[in-house]
């Protein structure tokens, strides 16, 4: 007699369609991109071309970096994580620099490469993740300690926000502190933590909104959307007016008419009111569908990963990239004040491109080590007599 037993084979191949939808959000992007910035680029560099081959030759530098972030062992990478995070520190603090940052109307984010310059805390976006998920894992048994467990990642987190602050750019500042604060949720950190946070989170974010013109009339637009309807308010009420000229089909790739003059920046935060007028309703379910299986994917991956830093790694890269997509359609829609942070593989900008696809090549790594059982056969055994 014999009896039938099953067995399960393991896969650690990676998510194929994960993947996909990256590489589709890469092109659809470059596409988007070349449309919207034509006749921005022919008027400021007597070239229409300009931005896009850029981005090209970021993307190619891209698509090279998503490769290797898609193969590297996680283990290795783990042993380099305070260099990089020091690295980061350093080029942050290189924009405050004459003669090697840049600063453009009084933001100083950028560093002169050559013709080319670097956004350091599009890279913070990446490494900060990183570093939250080792330290985490690592000092897991201390986690309920203030003084090993929660200090320490709080520290890291409050020297890069107290930098990107100074650089002027405040709303990257608060986005990179509130996802710090999602993966200190998912470690397990207690609540009364979160509280204290919040307590002192609100009061001082409304100090640094009052102390800078900019940012107060930011929000005061945001809240009474008559106060200044050809200053602040101008660039969200222009925007809008794109989404709503795109109808249901849209106007057709290269055929919107606000990217001319209309939206101020439609090639960078607000190139999503450009591809909703050339694509109209039909081709943001497109979009929301490629993000909605590219987050549902990426968290499923992360989430049934069984390593600690990888499923936290893969949590937090994600959070960092959807995140920024929901924020910047909510700036882009006029649900929130405007804030300064593009829109992930299709805003116009090295740094992001190139930080975002390091983010989604280890997600998909992470996809590659995740055990995905499934039953795949039977053998047929003799019974004992």
């Amino acid at each position: 007699m014999y009896t039938q037993l099953e067995f399960e084979q393991q896969s650690y191949k990676a998510d194929h369609v994960l993947a996909a939808s990256i590489f589709l959000l890469v092109g659809l992007g470059l596409v988007t991109l070349y449309s919207s910035s034509f006749a921005y680029a022919e008027r400021f560099f007597g070239n229409g071309l300009y931005l896009i081959k850029r981005q090209i030759i970021f993307a190619a530098f891209g698509l090279s970096a998503f490769f290797i972030a898609s193969i590297i062992n996680l283990d290795l990478l783990r042993k380099f994580v305070k260099p990089l995070v020091l690295g980061c520190i350093v080029l942050c603090i290189l924009t405050f620099v004459p003669g090697i940052g840049i600063n453009k109307n009084g933001a100083a984010r950028w560093i002169g490469i050559g013709m080319f310059t670097l956004q350091p805390s599009e890279f913070v976006k990446l490494i900060l993740p990183l570093y939250l998920a080792h330290i985490f894992d690592k000092k897991k048994e201390y986690i309920d300690s203030p003084s090993k467990g929660i200090i320490p990642p709080a520290l890291i987190t409050g020297v890069f926000f107290v930098l990107i602050f100074l650089q002027n750019n405040f709303s990257t500042a608060v986005f990179l502190a509130l996802n710090a604060l999602f993966v200190f949720f998912i470690a397990g950190v207690r609540f009364r933590y979160f509280f204290c946070a919040v307590f002192m989170f609100i009061p001082t974010a409304a100090i640094l909104i009052l102390k800078k013109e900019h940012r107060l009339k930011r929000f005061l637009s945001y809240i009474l959307p008559e106060y200044e309807p050809l200053g602040a308010d101008f660039q969200v009420n222009s925007s809008i007016d794109s989404l709503y000229a795109g109808g249901f089909w849209g106007r057709g790739i290269g055929q919107g008419t606000r990217k001319i003059a209309s939206v101020p920046e439609i090639h960078s935060d607000f190139i999503f009111s450009s591809y909703a007028e050339e694509s109209g309703f039909l081709g943001v379910m497109l979009f929301c569908l490629l993000f909605a299986v590219f987050a549902i994917r990426g968290y499923i991956a992360s989430i049934k990963n069984q390593s600690p830093f990888n499923r936290l790694l893969g949590c937090g890269l994600v959070t960092m990239i959807v995140s920024q997509v929901l924020l910047n359609i909510a700036v882009v829609s006029g649900a929130l004040p405007v804030t300064g942070v593009p829109l992930p593989f299709f805003s116009a900008g090295g740094s992001s491109l190139v930080s975002t696809m390091i983010m989604a090549g280890l997600i998909v790594n992470i996809s590659r080590s995740t055990k995905n059982t499934r039953p795949s056969g039977a053998v047929l055994i003799p019974e004992e007599a």
